[in-house]
C-alpha cells in the first residue's frame, strides 16, 4: 500500500536561500523544509516542488508534495513544520491529503510569476529585497503592447539560460501583462512551464521596451533570433515571485 501523500502550499523569501533545490553548500528552501519534516516525524523525506526557484527568487504559492510511512492530521503537520522551520524565512500556508498519483510538478498546469520593478529615483529601503529598483522612468503602456508579441507558442531560445536543462525551448505563453501601480510596474507571467531564467530574461529585454531603446519590431526580432546573444540584461532575481501552481479540479 502506497505511503500517504501530503501536498503543501508555501511562501517564501528567497533573500538568504540558494535557490530552491537542495544545495550541498548553502541553504535553500527544499532543505529547510525537508529537515523540518525530520525534526517533526524522525524520517527523511525528499520534498519535491512544483517549481525550482532560483537563489533570490520568492514564493507566495509554491507546491510541493512529499510521503510519510504513516498517516498524520494535515492540521497538524503544517503546525509542526512551521515550529521546525523557525526562524527560516519559509512558511508552509495550507496541507492537505493528496492523492497518490499526484506529482508537484509533473500534474501541475499552470504556473502563474509576478515581476516587480520600483521606478523611481530614491532607492527602497524596506523593499530593498523584493523590488528590482530602477532609478529611471519606464513607460509601462509602451512595454504591455510589446510584450504581446511574446504570447502564444514560441521557440523561447532566447529568453533562455544557457544552463536550462529542459529538453525543448518551444513553450507556450499565456498571458504576459504590464501594469503600473504608482512608482511600482508589475509584470505578470502565465505558462504551464516556463524555461530556466525565461521570465528574468523577458522582463530584462522588456526594460529596453520602457527605456524607448526597443519596440515592440526589436523584442519580435529577439525573439525571432533564437540567439542567446539577442536578449537584453536578465533582470534581477530578487523581483520574482512563484505567485500560484494551478492544478486539474480532481486534484
Amino acid at each position: 500500500m502506497a505511503m500517504p501523500r501530503y501536498r503543501i502550499t508555501i511562501e517564501y523569501d528567497g533573500t538568504s536561500f540558494l535557490g530552491w533545490q537542495r544545495q550541498a553548500d548553502g541553504a535553500s528552501v527544499q532543505g529547510a523544509l525537508e529537515e523540518a519534516v525530520r525534526r517533526f516525524t524522525g524520517e527523511t523525506v525528499t520534498v519535491h516542488g512544483a517549481g525550482r526557484t532560483d537563489s533570490g527568487v520568492h514564493a507566495l504559492g509554491q507546491v510541493a508534495h512529499f510521503d510519510l510511512p504513516k498517516e498524520w492530521e494535515p492540521f497538524r503537520v503544517r503546525e509542526a513544520i512551521n515550529y521546525h522551520l523557525r526562524p527560516a524565512t519559509v512558511a508552509v500556508l495550507e496541507c492537505a491529503r493528496a492523492p497518490d498519483d499526484f506529482d508537484a510538478r509533473r500534474s501541475a498546469v499552470a504556473r502563474h510569476y509576478r515581476y516587480r520593478i520600483l521606478s523611481r529615483r530614491a532607492p527602497p529601503t524596506l523593499e530593498r529585497d523584493h523590488v528590482w529598483w530602477l532609478p529611471i522612468e519606464l513607460d509601462a503602456d509602451a512595454m504591455h503592447t510589446a510584450a504581446q508579441v511574446l504570447i502564444g507558442h514560441h521557440d523561447f531560445t532566447t529568453f533562455r539560460a544557457s544552463q536550462c536543462q529542459a529538453k525543448s525551448p518551444v513553450k507556450t505563453l499565456d498571458r504576459l501583462q504590464v501594469s503600473r501601480y504608482g512608482e511600482e510596474i508589475v509584470i505578470d507571467v502565465s505558462a504551464r512551464s516556463f524555461l530556466h531564467n525565461q521570465v528574468r530574461s523577458m522582463v530584462g529585454s522588456l526594460r529596453l521596451v520602457g527605456e524607448g531603446k526597443w519596440d515592440a519590431r526589436d523584442l519580435k526580432a529577439a525573439l525571432d533570433a533564437c540567439d542567446r546573444a539577442a536578449c537584453g540584461p536578465v533582470a534581477a532575481a530578487r523581483g520574482l515571485y512563484l505567485t500560484r501552481v494551478d492544478y486539474p479540479s480532481w486534484l
